[in-house]
């Protein structure tokens, strides 16, 4: 019997849990350092968004794992930012990680950008919506071909088109 689902769903929602609490307790790196195309005042992003989204897109929380409805989403389409409609994955490149969380294994062009991040103690890629600077994820080296890539994303910074 094959326990490493059981066992990598748990870790998920382990650190899911630890990561959520940390960041709460130390704050995290606001995107305003950095100059995109589309900038809001802080009280239009928290209007526009809502609590669940605003906190991770602007404040890089993360969503518990396994709470996304973008998670089971499996039609043809396009997910794109909640914060400025950027088209950011298709479709096409996402799979079931087992994480919790919706995984790609590429982004569309020009769609994101990253930066190292060195919260929580460990070096990770986060993610970050290349037009209005959104946190969206991190990315990791352990997806499937082509890329071997996962994008691993919080499912309430983006929306979901269907083609």
């Amino acid at each position: 019997m094959d326990h490493q689902p059981h066992r990598r769903r748990f870790l998920s929602l382990a650190a899911g849990t630890a990561a959520a609490s940390v960041v709460a307790a130390c704050g995290a790196r606001p995107a305003e350092a950095e100059r995109f195309p589309v900038t809001k005042p802080d009280a239009e992003w928290r209007r526009q968004l809502g609590t669940a989204a605003y906190n991770v897109l602007r404040h890089e929380d993360t969503e518990r794992p396994f709470t996304s409805p973008l998670n089971d989403e499996h039609r043809r389409g396009t997910f794109a930012c909640k914060g400025c409609a950027q088209p950011l994955f298709s479709s096409r490149t996402k799979f079931d990680s087992g994480t919790g969380w919706p995984s790609f294994y590429a982004p569309l062009a020009d769609a994101v950008a990253t930066r190292r991040d060195s919260t929580l103690g460990m070096v990770r890629t986060e993610v970050h919506c290349r037009r209005c600077g959104g946190h969206l994820g991190h990315v990791f080296d352990d997806g499937p071909k082509p890329t071997g890539l996962r994008y691993c994303m919080n499912g309430v910074a983006m929306t979901f088109r269907p083609a």
